[in-house]
This record gives C-alpha cells, sequence and structure tokens, in this order.
C-alpha cells in the first residue's frame, strides 16, 4: 500500500466543492484491567501480537511495522454508499499514553481518493492503582466524502444530520467493539476474569 503525504487529499478537506460534505464524531469508553499498569502497558506496547486479531471482523492488514491498514466497512447516505479504506498508525507510548493517526493511503481505486477522506485521531491513557489499570480510550473521527449531484440537492440540514448520525452509529459500533475485544484478549492472554463490561460514553 503506497504511503501519500498529509497534503494528498487536501483537496477534500480544504476545497468548497458543495458536494463534499464532513461528518465528525467523538466516542470515549474506558477498560478496567485486572493487572498492574506496567503489565497492561508491555501488552500494548506489542500491537503486533494483538491489534490484527482484536480488529476483526474489520479486514485488516499490516502495512509495517506500525502501521496497519483497515477497511471500515461500508456505509451510506440516501443510497449512495462507500467503503473507506484507511491507514493506522500506531505510535509509542509516552508516559502511558498511547495515541493512534491516521496515515494518508492510496486505496486499490485511485479514483476513490477523489470521494472520501478519512482523520483518525485516538489515544489510550493508563492510570492505576496497586492491582487494576483503567485504560481511558478517546477517539476524533472525521470523514469528507463527495455526494453525487442528486444527494446535495436535498435540504443542507437534513444531509448534515443524517450523515453524522451514520457515522455515530459506525464508531459507535466499531470503536465498543474494539474496545471490549482488547480488553478480554488482555485477560484471556494473562490467565485472567475479564470484568464486566462498562457503558460507553459519547
Amino acid at each position: 500500500m503506497l504511503l501519500l503525504s498529509d497534503t494528498d487529499n487536501d483537496v477534500l478537506r480544504l476545497g468548497s466543492d458543495p458536494q463534499v460534505r464532513c461528518y465528525s464524531s467523538r466516542f470515549s469508553d474506558q477498560m478496567e484491567m485486572i493487572a498492574p499498569s506496567e503489565a497492561v502497558a508491555s501488552y500494548l506496547d506489542r500491537h503486533q501480537d494483538w491489534f490484527e486479531r482484536c480488529a476483526r471482523p474489520m479486514q485488516v492488514s499490516a502495512v509495517d511495522a506500525q502501521t496497519y491498514a483497515l477497511t471500515l466497512g461500508r456505509f451510506g447516505n440516501f443510497g449512495f454508499e462507500v467503503e473507506p479504506t484507511i491507514a493506522l498508525r500506531l505510535l509509542p507510548q509516552q508516559e502511558r499514553v498511547y495515541r493512534i493517526e491516521t496515515v494518508q493511503t492510496s486505496p486499490q481505486s485511485l479514483d476513490l481518493r477523489e470521494h472520501y477522506d478519512v482523520d483518525f485521531q485516538a489515544s489510550m491513557e493508563l492510570t492505576s492503582t496497586d492491582t487494576t489499570t483503567a485504560v481511558q480510550w478517546d477517539l476524533d473521527l472525521s470523514v469528507w466524502i463527495r455526494l453525487p449531484r442528486v444527494i446535495t440537492m436535498l435540504p443542507d440540514q437534513l444531509v448534515q444530520s443524517s450523515g453524522d448520525h451514520l457515522l455515530r452509529q459506525i464508531v459507535r459500533q466499531i470503536s465498543r467493539r474494539l474496545t471490549w475485544k482488547v480488553q478480554e484478549d488482555f485477560h484471556a492472554t494473562h490467565g485472567l476474569s475479564c470484568p464486566p463490561r462498562r457503558r460507553a460514553a459519547f
């Protein structure tokens, strides 16, 4: 997969095309790990051992030692559908804070680069007591989509609100599933009982 510079898709983010819409959502959750922070940090540091497994059923593959390509799933608005593929780079921790960021990529079809762009910014922060560690997970996601002209003829508020609502549902489903799977995978690989799932905050 070809990695591009940060300015390759600015035509969607910064342009004035009335057919381009930006949809945004924020997600927060917390994982409780029944282990000291050192054990949790050691697990998170070795993302090559768990990221692909926990990201499924999304299609995921390693691009390099820090970067993974994911197909988020198909979503659409008023019958128009797109299936974004993005690359996420998992950065090394800095004082118990882990960050995940988008890396610009070239999808298999170059035409798709003119129709969508994704900005994924996430962080995980560890706080601990003697026996447990809380992992605070926060995600900011923005998606730019060039919609067909027939859709942009609808009222702007309707097009925007329906797209924002759909994106919130997608973020809720993907992020909650990933959070649960990482929590369950950590405890399973360490022979520990997994605590009950928490209710996510949006």
